[in-house]
């Protein structure tokens, strides 16, 4: 993978991110499906679906690989998107793997993300902070389409 450009700020993660489902061919009602560590990736694959709203597509996430688990991520008045009780049928066009997942003791290893996701014919997106990905190793065994990093470096506290 080459570098493509280099944005800033969360309109920098969210617009490349609608773009690519703008021009990867998807129709009406495809499912873009968000594996995440519970808790700490969904805030952002909520704020992702966020950006995507207005596309016609279903959103979908699941709990670190455990598709069992899956649910709909659908819009709410007044709040944003925000995941569901609604348990979907899992037929993804777009993967879109957190981060997240390829930290340091998580449940979950490139090799068993890759053995859920290769069942289907789906493009392969990543989402993460701090090159998690790229020092995980995840790079070399997962077949990412497109890759969204963003450095969160300097955290200033004020007081």
């Amino acid at each position: 993978m080459e570098l493509k450009e280099q944005l800033t700020s969360v309109p920098g993660m969210l617009r490349p991110f609608k773009k690519y489902l703008m021009e990867s061919g998807l129709n009406d009602g495809d499912q873009v499906v968000f594996y995440g560590c519970p808790g700490t990736c969904t805030p952002f694959i909520e704020l992702l679906g966020f950006a995507v709203r207005d596309l016609p597509f279903e959103l979908v996430f699941v709990p670190f690989i455990d598709e069992s688990k899956a649910k709909i991520i659908r819009p709410v008045p007044d709040v944003g998107m925000q995941v569901s009780d609604e348990a979907p049928a899992m037929d993804p066009k777009v993967v879109v793997l957190m981060g997240g997942l390829s930290m340091p003791n998580m449940p979950v290893s490139a090799e068993m993300a890759n053995d859920v996701i290769s069942g289907y014919q789906a493009r392969i997106v990543g989402v993460s902070f701090m090159e998690m990905f790229k020092k995980a190793g995840w790079i070399e065994k997962i077949a990412f389409d497109l890759i969204i990093d963003a450095t969160i470096d300097p955290v200033s506290v004020w007081a």
